[in-house]
């Protein structure tokens, strides 16, 4: 998901709230950005450890890139992710169809159109994590100050040096593998590593635990314990959440679920494949006398490794109602039970909190007359992974504050309506 919550500095001034953007707030980072792990491959940069390596990596705003070292060809020294992909093909192609590359969308990009171009401080609060390339915060402040012409995504494949559209590119391949023009990464699948004196584009890589550690996606999916909060929970709190299952324990981290087999897909709620694999769903029915309908619909939390859902964003609505024998609905005989944290759209409160920690279990118990009409009970779990979207957009659609923005929050409107889908439904007859 890497869609975005409104960020601190359009809720200030839309909305009066005070919170940090949910994907884009990341652990504080103090460090010497000269203090660079050398470039030659190894297990251990510098014999760093996970947390010093990533305490520098992920140190904010990330400086620019600088000149790239003499020796590399233009391709080499490319931020584009259609550079990388000329060798990472499988990769590229996996990453184009993720929410990763999705993270400059025009739910983010309608906010931040609006904002000064000299105001880089408001811009961080939310491209901190979307879009934290210093190359890419440089683009935006252009497009802000002079416009956006759209292209075609096939005139940047014709031209992998073209880095015009890098900052609508979101998280992009050199955000967590580029540092100072310099390459990191794990380890080959099979744990090998290059000979020394292999030549390699771009002089290789250097090899780092840190990028198969949950610690390396708590940088943008975690909040601090100082940073915003409702009802004494953080508002992001994903990595900790992990950390208290049995899937910590176990040692199987945030990439063996979002990018098994290393793929970068890192699907999520907006996957009905991904979602089906984390939960279980079971329905019973008994109906006494032929007239009242006594069921359940059960719901637990088997395969997500946090809560689910994790962010205050998505809901997932378990229904059951009655329906004739044509399959229309019987209105009047719906019951629903929500599985979400809802909060209003200022973010001042939490109204409830109904996600499943690993191993809990939801339930909706549906007890009512069966209707004369009445041929089937439908049980029924769907996903509205955009919930929140869905009325932060329309709130600032109908505002009378919107400028050059409001296209873009139209299109992202859309897009949230039409992100629901069922990953569970069944009819009993009656």
């Amino acid at each position: 998901m890497l869609n975005t919550i409104p960020c601190q500095h359009w809720l200030n001034r839309r909305l009066k709230a005070l919170v940090l953007l949910l994907l884009s707030s990341s652990m504080a980072i103090v460090v010497n950005a000269a203090n660079t792990p050398s470039s030659i491959s190894s297990n251990n940069p510098n014999n760093q450890t996970t947390d010093q390596f990533l305490d520098q990596h992920w140190q904010r705003p990330l400086p620019h890139q600088g000149t790239a070292p003499t020796e590399f060809s233009d391709l080499e020294a490319s931020l584009s992710p259609q550079a990388c992909g000329s060798c990472h093909v499988e990769q590229l192609q996996d990453w184009s169809q993720s929410l990763h590359s999705k993270a400059m969308g025009p739910g983010l990009m309608g906010q931040l159109v609006e904002m000064s171009p000299h105001s880089r401080g408001d811009h961080q609060a939310c491209i901190r994590c979307h879009a934290p390339l210093a190359e890419q915060a440089d683009l935006l402040v252009d497009e802000i100050s002079n416009g956006y012409t759209e292209r075609e995504s096939s005139s940047l494949a014709a031209n992998p040096l073209d880095t015009t559209d890098l900052h609508r590119q979101g998280l992009v391949c050199a955000a967590c593998h580029v540092r100072n023009n310099q390459r990191f990464g794990p380890a080959r699948k099979d744990g090998s590593k290059p000979a020394a004196n292999q030549p390699l584009p771009h002089d290789g890589w250097s090899i780092s635990a840190a990028f198969e550690d949950s610690k390396f996606c708590a940088a943008c999916h975690q909040f601090q314990p100082d940073e915003f909060s409702l009802n004494g929970k953080l508002l992001e709190n994903t990595y900790v959440e992990w950390q208290q299952s049995k899937y910590a324990d176990q040692g199987i981290s945030c990439q063996s679920c979002h990018m098994p087999d290393r793929k970068h897909q890192w699907r999520g709620i907006h996957d009905p494949e991904t979602v089906r694999k984390g939960v279980t769903i079971a329905s019973t029915l008994a109906v006494d006398d032929g007239s009242q309908i006594n069921a359940q619909l059960t719901m637990t939390n088997t395969g997500t490794g946090h809560r689910f859902p994790t962010y205050v964003t998505p809901q997932v609505v378990m229904m059951a109602y009655q329906e004739t024998a044509s399959g229309e609905l019987i209105d009047g005989t719906q019951n629903y039970f929500v599985v979400a944290r809802r909060v209003p759209l200022n973010l001042s409160s939490e109204i409830f909190d109904t996600r499943l920690a690993p191993g809990e279990t939801a339930l909706l118990e549906y007890q009512m007359s069966r209707q004369p009409a009445a041929s089937n009970l439908v049980m029924k779990v769907y996903v509205e992974p955009d919930k929140f979207y869905e009325g932060f957009y329309t709130s600032m659609l109908q505002s009378d504050q919107m400028g050059r923005g409001a296209p873009m929050l139209q299109q992202a409107l859309n897009q949230a309506r039409d992100s629901v889908f069922t990953i569970y439904e069944k009819r009993l007859p009656l």
